[in-house]
């Protein structure tokens, strides 16, 4: 029988009461509870005397009970339980509260250890409830996360039941691989991870257990893009990059051309493209998917792009009309202000083959939007739509070609992690003629010149952003957009047009509000984060942002890139009043780094992975022991393993208990 998969009511000790308690740790089976970690050790034989004892710190103290145990009840329901223990030197006043069993069970002049806190007067010494193991029981204790009415003690115990149920845990990996990442054998990591019978076996079964961890996700999210591997519906007979190239006022960069060439490849395979095309801020990802889509619709299918808000879209359609104005391209924009007469136009047009791109929003993915013959589904700022929307896109066409494009950096260590399913091409070279952006670490004392830096700027003919990052008053000490925006249209800018832009705005509030600034009618904009992903707006070349200390740096790098997009000279201002050091430290990074992956990954070392798991937690299995920032060595080991073993073994036969793992895994989440 597989123990694993028993469920956790049925295990010695546990009954239907306490398996609910185990639920909300979520431990439904013995493999779960197995995979509970502890969180850290006591080692009950590192003992102190009393007088070397540290105040209001907890330690071990080995003592012999020296009186027997006297039972007082104070109330009901609250009976205190006190004895003498002498390490020697000292006697050690001990009070336990409402433990009958522990009480019962200590017996007078045998040796125990004692761990908790010491509270020490010149004559005298106590603690209260301290745990008490015997003496020669002494050994390394794990310490679990657990939950309210559920001791430590009572995982401890259920775990060794676990443990003995399961009997030898079967090893996963060959002999090979064991000794070429030096590993330990998976049953001793798993007993020694719980209870190890010395404390320098730790760190191995930890490592191993890491490891075995990171390789099935690995091994889990490469098969599964090899599930997806579906058949070319859509092969690319002939090659338009060239073509498309002379369409262009520029010359595509290094990087650009080998995104390119590396799409062109997939859809000339005998395999369906899943690519996502990863650049900075400003490295030209709409040039790379017009060229794929050129050549897409040359070849005879028809291309869609889905951006995340109608303004994006638009400014997407624009750019592509004007692009293909030259060619036969067929260009349309669907979105959801689109008249309704003109909406059912250009549905009848799309169906019958007579458009062969179509640019739009969540509109695309109507029920009523049919294509002749869909061979690309592109869908930009990637991590705005969830799986199943672009599934809904593409399930309009015969398995057609998929590109996502995303600006966001992701830190280079996590990228295999997160688009593990995704092939991935790399836009790591600005276009020339791109300005850097100058960046200014200020404090609030500078306002005045910033704003007549700001009304200097605007005079010229440019505009601004201001970024402050809340909406309502009273959500903090922090001044609110709305307020702010106010203040600035009475006061430092009366007659010149302030506009704002918040994320509790209704998508066509916002729409316009940015349509405005995109046009110049708006010539300052204060905006909350919404303004992140945005419109093009080339004649942008000032960027205030307020209390800077409050962003992560790979958001302030995107709100960054909102500016330095035209002719014009940009500036990009930090504002923040926090004296720590390592506030101070995050901004000068800004300062002095443009690279938005270098910055991803200072970000990703001083606030760990969360702010880059955030989009897109939903789909990846939760970790129980390896940690993203800790073990990027492990993880690069892991994909290199994982890949060797698919090559020797595609169908990894050899590792049936692997397979079994990378099943469990990946039962529960979204892929």
């Amino acid at each position: 029988m597989n123990y694993g998969e028993y469920d956790i009511r049925y295990l010695k000790g546990v009954g239907e009461k306490t398996a609910r308690l185990y639920n909300k740790l979520g431990i439904f089976t013995v493999d779960d509870l197995i995979r509970h970690y502890p969180r850290k050790y006591l080692d009950y034989g590192n003992t102190v005397s009393v007088k070397d004892a540290p105040p209001d710190t907890p330690v071990f103290i080995k003592a012999t009970m020296i009186t027997p145990v006297k039972e007082s009840m104070i109330r009901k329901g609250l009976t205190l339980y006190k004895c003498n223990f002498s390490d020697g030197e000292t006697v050690i006043r001990v009070t336990i509260f409402n433990n009958k069993y522990l009480a019962k069970a200590l017996r007078t002049f045998d040796d125990y250890i004692l761990y908790g806190k010491v509270e020490k007067t010149f004559t005298s010494a106590s603690m209260s409830s301290p745990q008490i193991e015997r003496a020669d029981k002494a050994e390394v204790h794990p310490v679990y996360p657990t939950t309210e009415k559920l001791s430590v003690k009572a995982i401890s115990n259920s775990v060794r039941n676990a443990l003995a149920l399961v009997g030898k845990i079967p090893e996963t990996l060959s002999d090979d691989i064991l000794k070429k990442y030096d590993l330990v054998s998976l049953d001793f990591a798993t007993r020694q991870i719980h209870f190890p019978t010395d404390e320098k076996n730790v760190e191995p079964a930890r490592h191993r257990l890491i490891f075995d961890e990171l390789l099935t996700l690995q091994l889990g999210l490469l098969k599964l893009k090899e599930k997806d591997v579906k058949g070319n519906s859509c092969k690319i007979k002939k090659d338009f990059t060239n073509e498309f190239y002379s369409l262009l006022p520029f010359t595509p960069t290094g990087a650009q051309q080998r995104a390119v060439a590396d799409c062109i490849e997939d859809m000339q395979s005998d395999r369906m493209m899943n690519r996502l095309i990863q650049g900075d801020v400003g490295s030209g990802k709409t040039a790379v998917a017009g060229a794929v889509i050129y050549t897409v619709i040359k070849n005879g299918a028809q291309a869609a792009l889905m951006a995340p808000t109608e303004i994006l879209a638009t400014q997407h359609f624009e750019s592509f009309k004007k692009l293909f104005a030259s060619t036969d391209v067929r260009v349309a924009l669907l979105t959801g202000s689109v008249k309704a007469g003109e909406k059912k136009e250009i549905k009848r047009a799309l169906c019958n083959g007579e458009i062969d791109l179509i640019v739009g929003t969540h509109a695309l993915i109507q029920n009523d939007v049919e294509f002749e013959n869909l061979g690309l589904v592109c869908t930009d700022e990637q991590h705005r739509f969830g799986v199943q929307q672009r599934a809904n896109l593409a399930m309009k066409g015969d398995n057609p070609h998929l590109m996502v494009m995303s600006a966001t950096p992701i830190p280079r260590t996590l990228g295999l992690i997160i688009y593990g399913d995704l092939d991935i091409s790399l836009l790591d070279e600005l276009p020339p003629g791109r300005q850097e952006i100058r960046t200014d670490v200020v404090t609030s004392a500078y306002h005045k010149r910033i704003y007549k830096f700001i009304r200097d700027a605007v005079d010229r003919g440019e505009q601004a952003y201001i970024v402050c990052s809340l909406v309502d008053e009273g959500e903090s000490d922090l001044i609110s957009a709305k307020e702010y925006a106010d203040n600035l249209a009475k006061n430092e800018f009366v007659g010149y047009s302030v506009g704002l832009l918040h994320g509790k705005m209704k998508p066509a509030e916002k729409d316009k509000v940015m349509q405005s600034f995109a046009e110049g009618e708006t010539q300052i904009l204060v905006s909350t984060t919404v303004v992140e992903v945005g419109v093009d707006v080339p004649n942008a070349t000032v960027m205030l942002i307020e209390n800077a200390d409050r962003f992560g740096l790979s958001q302030l790098h995107q709100l960054r890139g909102r500016v330095g997009r035209g002719k014009n000279k940009s500036y990009c201002i930090l504002v923040s009043d926090n004296k720590s050091d390592s506030s101070r430290e995050r901004l000068q990074v800004m300062k002095h780094t443009s690279n938005g992956f270098d910055i991803a990954d200072y970000d990703l070392k001083s606030r760990g992975p969360g702010d880059f798991f955030g989009k897109r937690q939903h789909g990846l299995p939760d970790l129980k022991i390896a940690d993203m920032l800790e073990d990027t060595e492990t993880l690069r080991q892991c994909r290199e393993c994982a890949l060797k073993m698919l090559e020797s073994d595609p169908r990894l036969d050899g590792y049936p208990e692997l397979c079994e793992r990378i099943n469990n895994m990946f039962r529960k989440t979204d892929y």
